[in-house]
């Protein structure tokens, strides 16, 4: 047994030295298997700035409830009954392609309900009942379902659907009747944003989802192929979403689409792609626009000769500036309120020592008198712990606002040395809402502690209303209306007679 042994770590060893010295022959034989790839951004979104400023997503349009944003698209918001998609606007040519889509499926509940769909349909399935499309498509449907229809409790699930044009959607048993194939993967509530590849390669589809469980972008995991599968030559990619009885917000936030072409093939060129009148046209238009940039940026530089040599995008705000001056805006504003109560609290301090104080002054005269044999009586040594207990609680609220005060302007002063959105900052906000809660309870301990229970028990009884209208009145008024109802009858009876009489 030694002797075979002996063999194969040689021959291992041999493979391994060949591998340092021809490197690249290796390298070449493991990446001739790949197909090439190339983006294709006019059938593809991706955040931030995904929407223009009217509100449209280039190169795709949304139906029904469908939310386009800056860094996302909301197909469905988590609302009951709601349908909405996204389709590109021109069809798509690929033999070979490879799609890349992030997502999140989230919801308040343990359950929801029903699901977002990727579509490469030979048109453009606008609406309908399968997850917001059409139903009776010609193409592939990849659909995360999360709502379980027929009971058997194997949801959320990942399906490959395939349709002719002629098959209607088994709803009630999820589809799994007409499924090509399947995985099991909960994609609902995930710390990070959830990915599915989807690669149509020589006539196989096969689906890989990323959990969402690490920032990994690129921690794939198989989830199912279909092989021999054939679709149209040309179609539309989608992505819809619908809620039923149960509702999660179903975000888009990529659609990333590749083409692929065989080892050894070359991709066409992207100018090939774009006729020659059209590629002038934009040029043209580039151009225009140009010169007219330069134009205005000549009309400010003259305008303002003070900024001369300062580059222009200085001169706007960034979104992060925004940011930072409504933060620091807000701050000033709390603040503000913080001082003003604080001002408030001292005049009631000031006034509650006045008291103190003339109550004090009552007990030195009525000393005498106590000495004498009479003791003071027992409201007045009520209304003094009273007094003495608003004064504690109102010099504890006083120094929970003089402590927020000071973590404000902490706060501040980390946000001016860089450090806002750190957590320390967020802390010293927590603090803040925390004092002033307790600043809150306290004003109302105060209130509910200097009111008498007394007076709040005992209400002024309302005097006696005078009789405004005697019996003998009442029934003159009574009498002189009933001979006017009368005296207007006989006298609309009599026009009426009178108008009989012409006819």
């Amino acid at each position: 047994m030694a002797v075979p042994i002996a063999k194969f770590l040689a021959a291992y060893a041999y493979l391994l030295l060949i591998s340092f010295i021809f490197p690249h022959v290796f390298a070449d034989n493991a990446a001739g298997d790949l197909p090439h790839r190339r983006f294709e951004y006019k059938y593809s979104f991706k955040g931030p700035h995904l929407t223009q400023s009217d509100g449209r997503i280039p190169f795709w349009i949304h139906t029904g409830n469908a939310i386009p944003g800056a860094d996302q698209i909301r197909i469905t918001p988590s609302l009951r009954s709601q349908k909405g998609g996204v389709w590109t606007k021109s069809p798509v040519s690929f033999e070979h392609w490879e799609a890349e889509v992030a997502f999140r499926v989230s919801g308040r509940g343990r359950m929801g309900a029903d699901g977002l769909a990727i579509w490469f349909t030979a048109g453009q399935g606008l609406d309908g009942p399968v997850y917001g499309a059409a139903d009776q498509w010609n193409g592939v449907g990849i659909f995360f379902d999360s709502f379980d229809n027929d009971g058997k409790k194997n949801n959320p699930a990942v399906l490959v659907v395939g349709n002719n044009g002629k098959l209607v959607y088994d709803h009630q048993n999820d589809g799994s009747t007409q499924a090509l194939g399947t995985c099991l993967r909960d994609f609902r509530n995930k710390p990070y944003p959830v990915r599915a590849k989807i690669i149509y390669y020589k006539q196989t589809l096969s689906v890989f989802i990323n959990n969402g469980f690490t920032p990994d972008k690129d921690d794939y995991e198989f989830c199912t192929k279909v092989e021999n599968m054939v679709i149209p030559e040309s179609g539309y990619f989608g992505i819809s979403a619908a809620t039923g009885g149960l509702a999660d917000d179903h975000d888009v936030l990529s659609f990333l689409l590749f083409r692929l072409a065989e080892p050894g093939q070359n991709l066409p060129l992207p100018e090939k792609e774009i006729p020659k009148e059209e590629k002038d046209k934009y040029q043209e238009e580039f151009e225009n626009f140009q010169q007219e940039l330069d134009k205005r940026k000549e009309e400010f530089q003259k305008e303002h000769p003070d900024v001369q040599g300062q580059p222009i995008d200085d001169l706007f705000e960034s979104v992060n500036d925004r940011e930072i001056r409504q933060v620091f805006e807000g701050q000033n504003r709390i603040h503000l309120e913080i001082k003003q109560l604080n001002r408030q609290l001292a005049m009631i301090l000031d006034e509650q020592r006045r008291y103190v104080s003339v109550i004090t002054e009552e007990i030195s005269k009525r000393a005498p008198q106590a000495q004498s044999g009479q003791a003071p009586t027992h409201e007045m040594d009520t209304i003094i712990n009273t007094q003495h207990e608003v004064l504690r609680n109102l010099n504890e609220v006083r120094d929970s606002l003089s402590g927020s005060l000071k973590q404000l302007a902490v706060g501040q002063q980390q946000g001016n040395a860089g450090g806002l959105g750190s957590y320390e900052t967020i802390q010293h906000f927590n603090d803040i809402k925390e004092h002033l809660h307790v600043v809150k309870r306290n004003i109302e301990h105060i209130i509910q502690k200097n009111v008498n229970p007394a007076e709040k028990a005992q209400c002024p009884d309302l005097p006696s209303l005078p009789s405004c209208l005697s019996t003998t009145h009442f029934m003159v008024f009574i009498v002189i209306q009933s001979l006017l109802f009368f005296g207007y009858v006989m006298y609309k009876s009599q026009q009426e007679a009178a108008a009989k009489k012409f006819f």
